[in-house]
């Protein structure tokens, strides 16, 4: 194991390039595999890269204020002393490996949103009390537990399928979540992950020689946030309302008031504009005063540049996949090799390989589901299980995938190539589970 690790690290060191270099390469790659397996031309492909450059601008912003707000949330007094309480239960660099494995596979089977932040910030917490444990392996694990967010509450394909006017909806039907979410297959995947993952991350922790901490001061962002105030003979009306308890608490209290509106009406439904809408105004409300809130939120943009440039090329991959019609190549490529009894095999594995270039649940189910779902009612096999295979496919290789990594390393202040050595051992083991 120990040697293992160390080869794909030292592998992951010397050769994976920044993820700003390495979208502009697998975007390179894709014009060239869309060349080469669709009728495309050069021109075609470039069109279809230009054309869908923009078409996750939303999506973008939705992934900054998950990190910008998840920040502003964590870096509050109320809740840096609740994950530093929490973080104090680990006392050995073993059992905070473990717990954070297991908060973070918590969070992220409620929202996928949710767990990306709450395991980063988890992490730097933990980093902070426990003494001697590989920062590296510690913001690996926490991002690991994010494997599980498609067989959980905001898995974008089952929900899709359960939901009414979807676009499959005429050739399956409407697909309960208590056929996907809740059926015993799925449940069975994230219970085996529940016990594998911590295990496995405990057993790759490297000797103390080889074992990389941080220095503590350099996690103690927004440190300077309590001098984010200004004395009270200096205070002009401008200062008054920057400084203002009251107009923190009327803000706050405004944002709860809807949420209780909207769970009351929608019940215990999270997606990403309900997390984000949540981490905002609890932020604001308790950071005390605009000032303190606004200084938080300085900092945490900082983090954010990634996501802001990287995306749009993601978006420009997805679109020459569809359009080009050379993600429904490899999913077809998939099933042409499958029988009843290996398809949601293949099924799992197309989608993993798909989700390198099309990296959105929603996205990837429009460009399979067509494929797929036609091959399973040819076999007479489980719509449902096929929808679920895809869905895992999309949610396995995410643990290799920069794409997704970035809110959680913009947060930890590291590099792709530094947690993604761990992250291929647990991309090994948990296809092997999924799979079997």
């Amino acid at each position: 194991m120990k040697s293992t690790i160390g080869f794909f690290n030292r592998l992951m060191q010397r050769y994976l390039p920044d993820p700003f270099l390495f979208v502009v390469i697998l975007s390179f790659l894709v014009l060239v595999l869309g060349l080469i397996f669709t009728d495309s031309t050069v021109i075609n492909m470039v069109q279809y890269w230009g054309d869908g450059f923009w078409s996750l601008l939303a999506f973008s912003m939705q992934m900054v204020l998950v990190l910008v707000t998840g920040y502003v949330l964590a870096s509050s007094p109320v809740f840096k002393k609740g994950l530093g309480a929490l973080a104090s239960t680990a006392k050995t660099p073993g059992q905070a490996i473990i717990i954070v494995t297991i908060i973070s596979i918590i969070a992220s089977w409620i929202n996928w949103g949710f767990g990306l932040v709450i395991g980063a910030l988890f992490a730097k917490e933990l980093a902070k009390k426990v003494e001697g444990v590989d920062y590296r392996l510690l913001i690996a694990s926490a991002y690991s537990g994010f494997i599980v967010w498609h067989g959980g509450f905001s898995g974008s394909i089952p929900l899709t399928i359960a939901t009414e006017g979807h676009f499959s909806q005429n050739l399956i039907g409407l697909i309960p979540t208590s056929e996907t979410i809740f059926a015993t297959f799925n449940v069975a995947i994230v219970i085996a992950l529940f016990i594998v993952l911590p295990i496995l991350n405990r057993l790759m922790m490297p000797n103390n020689e080889e074992t990389v901490t941080v220095d503590k001061a350099l996690l103690e962002d927004g440190a300077n946030l309590q001098a984010a105030t200004v004395e009270k003979e200096a205070l002009t009306p401008a200062d008054r309302l920057e400084n203002s308890v009251i107009v923190s608490i009327v803000t706050g209290l405004l944002g709860i008031a809807f949420l209780v509106y909207y769970f009351t009406n929608n019940g215990f439904a999270l997606n990403l504009n309900i997390v984000n809408f949540l981490f905002l105004f609890l932020g604001i409300l308790f950071h005390g005063t605009p000032r303190r809130f606004l200084e938080s939120v300085m900092n945490a943009v900082k983090g954010a540049s990634g996501i802001i440039i990287q995306f749009p090329f993601y978006a420009g991959i997805m679109g020459m996949m569809t359009a080009s019609g050379l993600a429904a190549v490899m999913s077809e490529a998939f099933v042409g090799i499958s029988n009843d009894f290996t398809f949601y095999f293949f099924a799992f594995i197309s989608a993993g390989i798909v989700n390198f270039f099309v990296p959105s649940g929603g996205g990837q189910w429009a460009v399979q589901a067509p494929i797929m779902l036609e091959a399973a009612q040819t076999m007479d096999l489980s719509i449902a299980k096929t929808a679920m295979a895809v869905a895992w496919g999309d949610a396995w290789t995410n643990l290799i995938q920069p794409f997704w990594a970035l809110p959680a390393l913009a947060i930890a202040g590291l590099k792709a190539k530094d947690i993604m050595g761990f992250c291929t051992i647990v991309l090994f083991i948990s296809g092997i589970v999924i799979s079997l």
